[in-house]
């Protein structure tokens, strides 16, 4: 056994082998180049080369400069590469031909790991979707009268998810306050943030054929930190009546690694208590296993953190909203990814969004560099997460991380 192996991680690291998160880097001498990894302690295994190495009968798959074709392989695929990877990180006969292919993590460049096929985000949280009806509807009942019924959403832009690191250049649009005659165009001035969790589809399904509920895990191959950065001024002018258009479409961030669902197994959590009946496709009282991920996200504001959003407190859950998605007969894609909406919880330091944090505004953040109601050029925003893991290890999930950059 080599001496000060890279394999050789502290006790508790997020990212040991019980994680195993997969994502798509380049090295400095052949930047042009990308290839599939999985990351390990502060390193990034080459997936391609170790299977190669190995003899693994998925080499080929692993030799990719994208994900792709190992999420359209299917679940059976998932799993035995996830048993042969979890073999090559762990078992002692193997270090001497691993160790060489694994590449510190700073040493290497992150890219957006999947090609996007399509894009959804949804409206999940209770306490997100109450907190902006009282803002906007402060004399109205905060819910829609379907919000219990559906989970709500949006097709968005697939084409301007991007990878961490990037930076966010803020959008312009129009804009009409209550009070102004005529909207005027310009930047946005209520340029603001969404922490979510997104969900990556592998397998793909037959249009016309809707998915149930408990076929989640037959398509769904793992999840990821995301960031909907929103121009609230923009949405708020054009979203009557059909819903989010450019407010939301310039920009989504997403982390550089995507975590499988077997490695979740253990943060896997019922959902809130339901108080309204549910139709038969959304209904998973009888399911094997609960809809939930106990995620704990932390949201920083040029380092100084501004909320801690529970995941585990989430109405809708990924399994009904992928059922939702497909019940009219819409199909997946290989590389579709829909995002759960602002995760929000019941406390103020919970709330996943500075339109609730600030109350539109109205109640400024006091940071170290100055308050803030919604973000300025040059903030960067660091989203952070992590589920519990087997026998009380951490599953870390990466980092979804965007610095605002002026106008165009």
């Amino acid at each position: 056994m080599s001496e000060h192996s890279p394999l050789d991680l502290a006790e508790g690291d997020p990212f040991g082998p019980h994680n195993l998160p997969y994502g798509v880097f380049s090295t400095s001498d052949e930047p042009g180049r990308r290839r599939l990894g999985v990351r390990i302690g502060g390193y990034v295994l080459d997936a391609g080369a170790a299977a190669h190495a190995l003899g693994s009968p998925y080499a080929s798959l692993l030799a990719q400069p994208s994900l792709n074709p190992l999420l359209a392989a299917g679940r059976t695929a998932w799993r035995d590469v996830r048993r042969a990877l979890t073999a090559w990180l762990t078992v002692p006969a193997h270090r001497a031909d691993v160790e060489p292919l694994l590449h510190p993590l700073d040493a290497v460049t992150l890219h957006l790991p999947y090609e996007v096929a399509d894009y959804v985000d949804f409206y999940a949280s209770e306490h997100h979707a109450t907190n902006v009806g009282h803002i906007f509807r402060p004399d109205g009942e905060p819910l829609t009268p379907n919000w219990k019924h559906l989970p709500i959403g949006y097709h968005g832009r697939a084409g301007t998810v991007v990878v961490s690191g990037t930076d966010v250049v803020r959008p312009s649009g129009q804009r009409k306050a209550p009070s102004d005659a005529a909207p005027v165009f310009g930047p946005s001035v209520k340029l603001d943030i969404e922490a979510e969790v997104g969900f990556l589809v592998g397998t793909p399904s037959e249009l016309g054929t809707p998915v149930p509920l408990g076929s989640f895990r037959d398509h769904v191959f793992g999840l990821t930190l995301l960031n909907d950065w929103s121009a609230r001024d923009v949405q708020a002018w054009e979203y009557v009546p059909l819903g989010p258009f450019l407010g939301k479409s310039f920009q989504t961030s997403v982390s550089a690694w995507v975590t499988p669902l077997e490695a979740l197994d253990a943060a896997r959590t019922a959902p809130p208590a339901r108080d309204f009946p549910l139709l038969p496709y959304l209904d998973d009282a009888a399911e094997e296993e609960p809809g939930g991920f106990d995620v704990r996200i932390t949201v920083e504001i040029n380092g100084e953190t501004v909320a801690e959003p529970p995941f585990s407190t989430m109405y809708w859950t990924a399994a009904q909203q992928l059922a939702h998605m497909t019940v009219n007969g819409a199909s997946l894609r290989t590389g579709d990814l829909y995002g759960s909406g602002t995760v929000s919880g019941p406390e103020v330091n919970q709330r996943g969004s500075l339109l609730e944090l600030t109350w539109n505004g109205r109640d400024a953040i006091d940071l170290a560099g100055g308050k803030r109601t919604f973000l300025e050029d040059g903030d960067e925003v660091v989203l952070t997460a992590w589920a519990p893991g087997p026998d009380g290890t951490r599953v870390g999930l990466g980092e979804v991380r965007g610095r605002i950059a002026p106008a165009v």
